[in-house]
């Protein structure tokens, strides 16, 4: 995937990081799973489309067999590991492979329609017409991000190293810009925050999972930054929590 408003047009790949992506960031507090729910997403007799699902984390924490769950993803790779996440747990959640912007799902199926750490990487007018395409009248279209704080000393000292393997990653500047964006008359937006646990591993595993890194980076750099990443790693607690901020956009359409 290219896109010039991110990293330059540095090119990135999330199917590269599905393994890492599917153990490591599975990280979502239960707040934003409350909140989800509170707006109707996976309600008794509803019908709830995940777009840019990655490896499915949104449909395997908010399961409930009494809803019709989809899940969409561009990357082959990511929706494998989705649909494996979903056979072993026996939950009944259909997985796609298509462009977000081109689901081909049936126009007015959906109650309600996710984007998780995605939508800025889509095409911002074909995306408005598919999503008004699919979601019935009185549907709800939400955008979600979640970052880490760069004032938090770990996550900060992470992202100076990806910096400085890979200077061209911009973390999630296009996709804090992107929860302001007026897509559909009446947004709503509200943001809070949570202090994430994390190891040593399961923290180098997701900044390996995030954009800046396995995404994108050359065999050789990858391993550069991993061993500088694991040496920064030395200096911090066994466990620990990092600052997150979480930002939610909505639409009643």
């Amino acid at each position: 995937m290219q896109n010039e408003k991110i990293d330059k047009g540095q090119i990135f790949d999330f199917g590269k990081t599905s393994k890492a992506y599917a153990e490591y960031r599975d990280i979502y507090p239960d707040v934003l799973y409350e909140r989800l729910r509170a707006l109707g997403v996976a309600a008794d007799g509803t019908a709830w489309l995940d777009l840019g699902t990655g490896t499915g984390v949104l449909p395997k924490n908010l399961y409930n067999p009494k809803a019709e769950i989809y899940g969409e993803d561009i990357s082959a790779g990511q929706i494998a590991f989705a649909k494996e996440k979903a056979e072993k747990s026996g939950q009944r959640i259909t997985y796609i492979v298509s462009p977000a912007e081109d689901t081909g799902l049936p126009g007015g199926k959906f109650d309600a329609v996710t984007a998780a750490q995605c939508f800025f990487y889509f095409d911002r007018e074909k995306m408005r017409a598919e999503i008004r395409r699919l979601l019935r009248p009185g549907g709800i279209f939400i955008k979600i991000f979640m970052n880490w704080e760069e004032s938090d000393p770990v996550a900060g000292g992470s992202c100076e190293l990806v910096r400085r393997f890979n200077p061209r990653w911009n973390s999630g500047e296009a996709a804090v810009k992107d929860m302001t964006d007026d897509l559909f008359p009446g947004r709503k937006t509200e943001t809070f925050y949570a202090d994430l646990p994390f190891t040593r591993e399961s923290w180098h595993g997701r900044m390996l999972a995030c954009r800046g890194t396995l995404a994108s980076m050359s065999e050789e750099t990858l391993a550069e930054w991993g061993k500088a990443h694991l040496g920064f790693l030395e200096s911090c607690p066994e466990s620990f929590t990092v600052r997150h901020i979480i930002y939610i956009s909505y639409f009643r359409l």
